[in-house]
């Protein structure tokens, strides 16, 4: 078997070595960046709040306007047709507690925090509670269909 010249071997050497350094740099690397995130990743909270005269898309539109205001609230889901509003927020910007009390400032009941009565008397006629004289007219039951011949 031929012997390969010397000055390749060292190449064959080199390129090895640049191939492990480039290796194990790109895994430092890697690991750096992963580290830098989880640093900077904030708390975000997940909650569930009970508005119970949050009932059409005026309400809807009218919070979501107020609250995009807010630093720290990353997520808003207003369903209106349960009366609850789910919100996602950075724990070190704001907390629960703020968040119902704008929305209280805002006219609207939101948990355990009764709604501004100052608030809650400029509100449209169909954001206000039903015993209030607010809200959607009841919906009329459903007609039976008439079969023909009857």
């Amino acid at each position: 078997m031929a012997r390969r010249p010397r000055y390749l071997e060292r190449s064959f050497v080199i390129c090895i070595s640049n191939h492990a350094m480039k290796k194990s740099f790109l895994m430092v690397l890697a690991i750096g960046l992963t580290m830098a995130s989880f640093a900077q990743t904030k708390a975000l909270q997940t909650a569930r709040i009970k508005t119970p005269n949050v009932l059409c898309e005026e309400c809807k539109k009218r919070i979501t306007t107020y609250l995009d205001r807010y630093d720290g609230i990353q997520y808003l889901n207003i369903n209106f047709r349960k009366g609850e509003i789910q919100v996602k927020y950075l724990t070190d910007r704001i907390d629960i507690e703020q968040i119902k009390t704008a929305l209280a400032n805002l006219g609207y009941d939101a948990d355990d925090v009764p709604a501004n009565e100052e608030a809650y008397k400029r509100l449209p006629k169909t954001c206000k509670k039903f015993e209030d004289g607010g809200g959607h007219p009841k919906q009329k039951p459903p007609v039976a269909p008439v079969e023909p011949g009857q």
